[in-house]
Formats: C-alpha cells, structure tokens, sequence
C-alpha cells in the first residue's frame, strides 16, 4: 500500500476496505494501539467494518512513541505540539515525510481555489519553533504556489498590509493563514476592506478571552469588508486536514472521516446532530495510528460535514481550532 492508493479512495467500498487493511497492520505492528485494544478488550480480528474500529485516545501521542516498530529506526521528521499549559506536548513521527506532505497537499487543492494564488502567513507561536507540522505545511504550500517564496509575518503587521496591497495590484489572489488572536489584532489595527480570503486555523492560546466562531468571523469581516471567513481543522497527531469555505462548517478529504462519540461514553456512537468528542479516520496516518478520539467537541451533519465547538474541561490548550462551546 502507498501514500497514492491512500488518496485515491473515491467510494465507501474502497474507504471501507483501505481502513481495515490499515486496521490490521497497526493492530499488529503499532506496539502501543496493540496493547491499548488489548487492555479494553478488542480482538482485531473481530472488526468487520470500519465503523466499528476502536479510536486511541489523542493523549497517547504525549507519552508514547506512536509508530510501527519496523519504522522506528528510519524517522525522518518529528513534530511537536505547542502547549501553553506546560503539561506536555505531543508528538508525531514520520519514517517518510513524503506521506504527510502528499496528504496535505492534496487536502489543500481540493478545497483551495490555487489559481493565481498568494499565500501570507500570520502564525505567532507557531513561527517561533522549528517543530511545527502546521509551520512546515504552509511553507510548502508557500514554496509551491508564491511567486515571491515564503511570507510568514510575527509582528511587523504594516509589512503585511503592503504586502497583501501589492499583490492585488498584480493581479494576485491573497490568501491569509492565520491563528484566531493574531487576525484579530490585525483587524483592530488595520480596519480596511482588503481583496482577500482570510483562513483562521483556531487558538487563542491564552492571548485573549473566549469567543465563539460567530464572534470572531463577524468581527474580522466587519473589519476587511469580507464575505466569509475560511477555516482549517488539523492537529500534530493527523497526517491531513478538514477545510471549512464558510460559517464553520468542515469538510473531510476522501480518505479522512469524522465521527461522534457521547461525552460520558467513549465506546458508544453519538447521533447525529448530537454534540460530542470528535473521532478522526486518517488512513494517510498509515505509519502511526489512523484511529484517533480527539479532545475536540464537535458534531456531524447528516451530509458527513461537521462542526468544531470547543474542548474537554481536562484538555491543554494547545493545536488547532480551540474555540469555546456555543450552543
């Protein structure tokens, strides 16, 4: 199996039938998702559907090498998560980092107009480490699309203005990555109509109080004269990402699904439209674990897309898409 036969899933069968060979293989050869079905009491060889594959907990990724044994000689890349708690990091192994740059990048066009495109960067936080997953994608991003090479700002804010300014005057199409606190201190501070498409990754990260989804996408369109604000769900445990055009709402590339499981039940399916943790199916996640419970609060639509709401009590506030619960 290949990174290729991964991204090429275009049908339920096909999902199905790819998640259970993975399924197998990490079961067999990824020594703590082993031990932890193990100790609940899940005989690989009973699961028949992919649906009915156990997640493992996201924490394990804090404490435990999360790779398959026969890989563990060969890493190539590790990413840590950023905690502004100080209660631990988690981290992400990679034997080939040509998986997570194919996943992420084919996740991106699917949902990303590239045509004439721009991309600046607005990621205090994350451009201080050298360690970052979301740092490393949007600098290949930036490598492959940008005329001018990468653009990643920290605080030099007036920089960016001219910036963006100058590539619609060439006919550029800006795109703006962001995390929440550092878009809305550029909206406070540079409260002009811009032609572009602003991408908020999430995360306050301590910076400001709260605010729901709403409260921050209606100011920064207040603010630059915009119509929508774009979104990115991902996280240092994932190999790809979910996109959301607009209001918040996400959608999965075709090998990555999502699903609910009951707050107070980690083993029983949520229905839809029930809010609850979000479980993640990330077969490009081949060499570590694809089968993930996130410490995310979300729900699923009946047309699969979904929605991120905020965290757990007991999560470090840390990655991608923290938002408080509105509901």
């Amino acid at each position: 199996m290949t990174i290729d036969d991964i991204l090429s899933i275009d049908n339920d069968q096909l999902f199905n039938e790819m998640a259970l060979r993975i399924f197998r293989f990490q079961a067999e050869n990824t020594n703590v998702y082993r031990r932890y079905m193990e100790f609940i009491g899940t005989d690989p060889l009973s699961v028949k559907s992919f649906d009915e594959i156990p997640f493992l907990p996201v924490e394990f990724f804090k404490d435990h090498q999360i790779l398959g044994e026969d890989l563990k000689q060969s890493i190539q890349y590790t990413f840590s998560s950023s905690s502004t708690t100080g209660i631990g990091v988690s981290k992400h192994h990679y034997a080939y980092i040509s998986w997570y740059e194919k996943s992420f990048s084919r996740a991106f066009e699917q949902f990303v107009d590239t045509r004439d495109l721009e991309i600046s960067a607005l990621l205090p936080g994350y451009l201080e480490r050298n360690d970052s997953a979301l740092i490393y994608m949007v600098n290949r991003l930036m490598e492959k699309y940008n005329e001018s090479g990468p653009a990643f700002y920290l605080h030099d804010h007036e920089a960016l203005v001219d910036r963006l300014r100058s590539n619609t005057r060439k006919g550029k199409r800006n795109l703006l990555i962001g995390v929440t606190h550092a878009l809305l201190t550029l909206s406070e501070n540079f409260p002009y109509e811009f032609d572009m498409q602003v991408m908020e990754t999430g995360g306050m990260k301590g910076q400001r109080k709260e605010l729901t989804r709403r409260e921050i996408h209606d100011q920064l369109k207040q603010a630059w004269g915009l119509r929508s604000i774009m979104g990115e769900y991902g996280m240092t445990e994932l190999s790809s990402q979910a996109y959301s055009r607009a209001d918040g709402i996400f959608r999965s590339p075709n090998w990555m699904r999502i699903s609910i499981r009951e707050r107070d039940d980690p083993f029983s399916s949520a229905p839809q439209g029930r809010t609850g943790g979000i479980n993640v199916i990330d077969l490009a996640n081949a060499e570590s674990c694809s089968f993930i419970a996130t410490s995310d609060l979300g729900r699923v639509h009946s047309d699969d897309s979904f929605e991120v709401l905020g965290r757990f009590d007991h999560s470090d506030i840390r990655g991608c898409n923290l938002l408080v619960v509105n509901e």
